[in-house]
């Protein structure tokens, strides 16, 4: 949220990319919970919306869970703020939170894996309080707003450290800092634990002498601290003191840009081949592998963590927690925002450059689903000890993928950050490039949702329909077949697929969309059926006879939705699939109040969802 609001935004909206070990396993409960409590309590008594994100749970993450957090604001762009230090003798100044012990070493113990014996290297976590935040979000944006302050900056990784090296290296200036002055919570803290703190809360600022008395009195009425901690210099150099004493004498340039870049060694990944056909797959699918399947962890409702979070919080969330995507309106214009977040980590392990490429197209597909075009993207890289080749391989064939998918989709990279070393003894995390993307809908009276709407509506299928199982959750978790092919994909369908969508939903034909991904098509339909924020529609399918169900119902391809319209609107509607090239096939109606596919299940709604439910509760 800083990082948010040290630009001149408000913050509007928060997602969150969840990555959890094993359901079993003996520290995942707790973490669990505590993740989720941690994301309601502060986004909650912050007041801004959490509305949306995943949840996954593999092995490979019981010694490093992820949390990925995404947040958005809007700014007017003539009133954008930037971390720089510059104009000598300006004023530097530290406002928010005393600093404390807490989080000492955070950044530098991210970048180093954990041995056997190496537990209790992990630091102290910083504490986080919302209210304290509100108070410096509400007291930045005042600053901002009277345009008080040559720059500003969040200090995050390393605290002060950090900031005053990268604010005064965009400034190509220096500073003097007097650590005497910062405010502190434990008077004995050292100048080294000072500097290198990460307590939350804290703002570096540099303003004009002329406005310091402005600034004090804001930050005295939203009760922080706001002192002036230091000056901007010319010399290129930070320089600190404490106790009349010089403890910091370094230049700008060598510890910011001018660092020395690492070429590591790497080798290519392991690319996995494999796929199963029709043949092969000699199971049964009947009522009760289809509850069990759609009860997996990684598949099973998320409501019992959504509801946690306030999502609506503002009065402008129109689509919130549980659909392809999130869409925010803005108020006072017709325009609307779409937000999605997405990782695919076994389709990067399985092939990391075709991985990447599949969660871009993902992500995106996620907001085309919604009528909304991809306007940027944002991103976390997530990996293992690059200093083992095979890991950076997997880290330099991954950020090719994903700068071939930009290109592509003419998706500009406006920021984002890189989690390395994340692995315990020999265990590493799989590659887990986590998108964020936001969207535009011109006008968001035209959004799409994901849900089906009335009875009688016609249920079809876009894309590709094959025979083949590639890498998927059913093959791991039902077949346990883990080294699969990733599904193969043309970036020119998906370009086409997304198109047909907006151009769907700029006449408003569809009644809803949904993107077909973890858990194949049988996953898509229950989540189409269960609205759990209003009403649920059932649906009767009926499989294509040229496909067998394992495919067809469980199998996870590139460019697939389901869509659902109105019977008059059929002629339209085909003529528009055929001129835009997008494969489709009917196969069933929307009506009734279970899950019934002809010859395999019929599945009451309501016992499946109360099955869907209870994993999480219990967790």
């Amino acid at each position: 949220l800083r990082d948010i609001f040290t630009m001149g935004a408000r913050p509007i909206a928060v997602l969150d990319s969840l990555h959890f070990g094993n359901p079993k396993h003996e520290k995942t409960s707790f973490l669990f919970h505590g993740v989720v409590g941690g994301i309601s309590g502060y986004g909650n008594c912050m007041g801004i919306p959490t509305v949306g994100g995943e949840i996954v749970f593999d092995d490979a993450y019981n010694g490093n869970n992820l949390v990925n957090a995404m947040a958005v604001g809007l700014v007017k762009k003539e009133a954008i703020f930037k971390g720089i230090a510059k104009g000598k003798g300006n004023a530097v100044l530290y406002l928010g939170s005393a600093t404390g012990r807490d989080g000492i070493h955070g950044a530098s113990m991210a970048s180093q894996d954990f041995g056997a014996g190496n537990e209790e290297r992990r630091p102290t976590v910083q504490v986080g309080d919302p209210f304290a935040e509100k108070l410096v979000m509400e007291a930045c944006l005042e600053i901002m707003d009277q345009k008080l302050v040559v720059g500003i900056q969040d200090m995050g990784a390393a605290g002060i450290t950090c900031s005053t090296f990268e604010m005064a290296s965009r400034g190509g200036t220096g500073m003097k800092i007097d650590l005497d002055e910062v405010p502190l919570r434990d008077s004995t803290l050292s100048a080294y634990e000072i500097f290198l703190s990460e307590s939350q809360e804290r703002m570096l600022l540099v303003a004009e002498p002329s406005n310091i008395q402005a600034i004090t009195e804001i930050a005295k009425k939203w009760e922080i601290d706001c002192v002036q901690i230091g000056t901007v210099t010319d010399t290129g150099r930070i320089q600190a003191f404490y106790k009349n004493e010089q403890v910091i004498d370094l230049p700008v340039s060598p510890i910011t840009d001018d660092a020395p870049i690492y070429e590591r060694p790497w080798v290519a990944p392991k690319i996995f081949d494999r796929s199963l056909d029709a043949s092969e797959l000699k199971m049964s699918v009947d009522d009760e592998l289809i509850e069990i399947f759609l009860s997996l962890p990684n598949l099973c409702s998320r409501k019992p963590v959504f509801e946690q979070y306030d999502f609506s919080v503002g009065s402008d969330t129109m689509i919130g927690p549980g659909s392809d995507a999130a869409v925010l309106r803005i108020k006072g214009r017709h325009i609307g925002l779409a937000f999605s977040v997405d990782s695919l980590a076994h389709y990067c392990l399985a092939n990391p450059y075709q991985g990447a490429l599949h969660t871009i197209a993902e992500s995106i597909r996620n907001l085309a689903c919604t009528g909304a075009k991809a306007v940027a993207m944002t991103n976390c890289l997530n990996f293992g000890n690059p200093e083992k080749p095979e890991i950076m391989g997997q880290f330099k064939e991954v950020t090719r993928g994903l700068t071939d998918a930009c290109r592509f989709f003419e998706t500009p990279v406006t920021g984002g950050n890189v989690s390395l070393y994340n692995q315990t003894e020999a265990a590493s995390i799989l590659p887990t490039p986590t998108i964020g993307m936001v969207g535009l809908l011109e006008d968001y009276n035209q959004v799409m949702s994901s849900k089906f709407r009335d009875e009688g509506d016609l249920v079809y299928v876009l894309g590709s329909i094959e025979n083949n199982i590639y890498q998927s959750e059913f093959a791991r978790s039902i077949m346990g077949e883990k080294e699969l092919a990733c599904p193969p994909i043309s970036l020119e369908s998906e370009r086409q697929l997304q198109k047909l969508l907006l151009e769907l939903s700029s006449v408003q034909l569809l009644q809803s969309a949904h993107d077909c991904s973890v858990g194949g098509l049988v996953t898509t339909l229950l989540e189409s059926c269960v609205d759990d924020l209003k009403k649920t529609l059932g649906v009767n399918i009926n499989l294509p006879e040229t496909i067998s169900p394992i495919p067809f119902l469980f199998g996870e391809y590139a460019s697939r939705v389901l869509v659902s319209f109105k019977e008059n609107h059929r002629d339209q509607i085909l003529k528009i699939f055929k001129a835009n090239g997008v494969n489709y096939q009917a196969i069933g109606v929307v009506g009734g109040t279970s899950l019934k596919i002809k010859n395999i299940c019929d599945l009451p709604l309501k016992m499946l969802t109360q099955a869907r439910e209870r994993f999480l509760k219990e967790l």
